[in-house]
C-alpha cells in the first residue's frame, strides 16, 4: 500500500471477496468519481472465489423465484426475500454476461462460467473494479474502526500504515471467524450471533462398509439424524474420512447449531436408494429379483448403487457372495432392504469441505436495514455477505447472497454520496 495514497475516501470496503468487490464496483459505477478502496489482509483478493466449486466457481443457482430461493438458506432466508426481488440470480447472470462472461447451468441447477475456470470470474471483477476507479490494497490489515461524530466519518486504523477516513464503511469480511468484522460491528453496538460451521462433512472411522471406497458416490440418497428433524436428499460421496457430497453438506447446514451442540458426535442414517420407505425398497427389490433370478445378489446391484458399495452393503446384510437372487429367503430379502434404506453410521467429528467453508453466525439481522444494508445503530456502516448471520446450502446460494447484499449496499452508498 503506497504511502502517498489518499487517506480520505467516500467508501472503504473491508474484505476483498465477492461481496466486497460487488459492493465497491456497484457504488463506483453508480457514482463516477467516488473515492473507493478495498482493504484486504491477504496477499491476493477473491481467494474464496478462486477455489470455490473445485476451482470452477459456482457463481449462483438457476432458482429464479425469490420465494423458492429463500428456502435454500437455513439462516437469513426471510430477510432476503425483498433483496432477492431487487437483485436475484437472473440479475447476476445478466451482469456477468454483459461483461463478456457466459454462465452455464448444470443438471442440478448450479451455474458456472462456461470456461469452468474461476479465474474468469476473478478477471471480470478485477477489471470492472479497475475500470470503475476502485483502488485495491492487499496485505492491508485493519485493526479497528470507529465513527467520528465530529465530521460524520469513520476512522479506520491500519496495522502498518497511517489511519484513513471514509464517509461510508462496508464490512464484507466473510465469516466472523476472521474476527475484525465482528469486532467492528460489536464495537458499534451490534449483537453478534456466535459462529458455527455450516457446511462440513461427517467423519466416520473404521466402518467396514466404507473402508477403501473413497471416491464412490450415490446420486440420490436420503440422510437423516435420529432424534432430530434433520433430513436431506442429494448425492452422497464416500471419502477417506467418512461421508460428504451435497446431501451431507445440506444436512450439515440445516443442522449447524444442533450438531455443534452434540460436539459432532451423533448417528447418521443413510438411505442409499432415495426411496421413501423400507416397504417400497423391498417391493422394488422383488421386481429386481424376478428379473435377475440366476444372477448373484452381489454381482447384480439395484437402484444404481455402485457395485463396490453394493457388495459391502449386501455383505453387511449377511448375504453370501455366491447367493443368487432366486435363493434369497424372505428374511434375507427384508434384511437387505433395511440395510439399503437405513444404514446407520456413527459420526465422530466433522471435516471442513475443501470447497465450502461457510459459517453461520454474524451480525444480528434485525439490526440491519435490508433495503440499504445499512446498520440501524451506526449511520454510515454497511454490511454484505457472510459477516451477516446468513448462510445458504451448497450450490451457489452463498455467492448469490454476497452478490445481492453487495449490490444493495453499493447502490445505497452511491445514493448517499449523491
Amino acid at each position: 500500500m503506497p504511502d502517498h495514497e489518499t487517506r480520505q475516501f467516500d467508501l472503504v470496503v473491508i474484505g476483498g471477496g465477492a461481496a466486497g468487490f460487488f459492493g465497491a464496483i456497484t457504488a463506483a459505477e453508480a457514482f463516477p468519481g467516488l473515492r473507493v478502496v478495498i482493504l484486504e489482509k491477504a496477499p491476493t483478493v477473491l481467494g474464496k472465489v478462486k477455489i470455490s466449486g473445485g476451482g470452477r466457481c459456482n457463481v449462483t443457482h438457476a432458482c429464479f423465484d425469490p420465494r423458492e430461493l429463500v428456502e435454500r438458506y437455513p439462516r437469513g432466508g426471510r430477510s432476503l426475500i425483498g433483496p432477492f426481488h431487487h437483485w436475484g440470480p437472473r440479475d447476476t447472470l445478466g451482469w456477468f454476461e454483459s461483461r463478456g462472461v457466459s454462465l452455464k447451468t448444470e443438471a442440478d441447477g448450479r451455474m458456472f462460467p462456461v470456461t469452468d475456470d474461476s479465474q474468469t470470474i476473478i478477471d471480470c471483477l478485477s477489471q470492472a473494479a479497475e475500470e470503475a476507479g476502485v483502488k485495491t490494497w492487499t496485505r492491508c490489515e485493519v485493526v479497528a474502526a470507529a465513527p467520528n461524530p465530529q465530521n460524520e466519518t469513520w476512522r479506520i486504523e491500519l496495522a502498518d500504515a497511517p489511519a484513513i477516513e471514509t464517509r461510508s464503511l462496508l464490512l464484507a469480511t466473510g465469516g466472523i471467524r476472521s474476527g475484525i468484522g465482528a469486532r467492528i460491528a460489536a464495537d458499534a453496538g451490534h449483537r453478534i450471533e456466535p459462529a458455527a460451521p455450516s457446511l462440513f462433512t461427517f467423519k466416520i472411522s473404521g466402518d467396514p462398509r466404507l473402508t477403501d471406497l473413497a471416491g464412490v458416490s450415490v446420486g440420490d440418497a436420503i440422510v437423516s439424524v435420529p432424534g432430530t428433524k434433520l433430513r436431506e436428499r442429494g448425492p452422497v460421496l464416500i471419502t477417506h474420512w467418512g461421508l460428504s457430497g451435497p446431501g451431507i453438506l445440506k444436512l450439515s447446514a440445516w443442522g449447524a447449531r444442533e450438531l455443534q451442540a452434540r460436539d459432532y458426535r451423533f448417528e447418521a442414517v443413510v438411505n442409499w436408494t432415495g426411496l421413501g420407505s423400507v416397504e417400497t425398497i423391498a417391493d422394488q427389490l422383488r421386481d429386481h429379483r424376478e428379473k435377475n433370478p440366476r444372477a448373484t445378489v452381489a454381482g447384480r446391484p439395484a437402484f444404481g448403487i455402485p457395485s463396490r458399495l453394493w457388495q459391502r452393503l449386501a455383505a453387511f446384510a449377511k448375504i453370501r457372495d455366491d447367493q443368487r437372487w432366486a435363493q434369497l429367503t424372505r428374511e434375507e430379502h427384508l434384511r437387505l432392504a433395511e440395510t439399503l434404506g437405513g444404514s446407520v453410521f456413527a459420526v465422530t467429528g466433522k471435516s471442513t469441505h475443501r470447497d465450502e467453508f461457510v459459517t453461520c453466525g454474524g451480525v444480528a439481522l434485525k439490526e440491519v436495514d435490508f433495503r440499504t444494508m445499512e446498520s440501524r445503530l451506526a449511520p454510515g456502516l454497511y454490511f454484505a455477505g457472510e459477516v451477516l448471520d446468513i448462510d445458504g446450502v451448497t450450490g451457489g446460494f452463498n455467492f448469490q447472497a454476497a452478490w445481492t447484499t453487495g449490490r444493495i449496499a453499493g447502490e445505497a452508498i452511491a445514493g448517499f454520496a449523491g
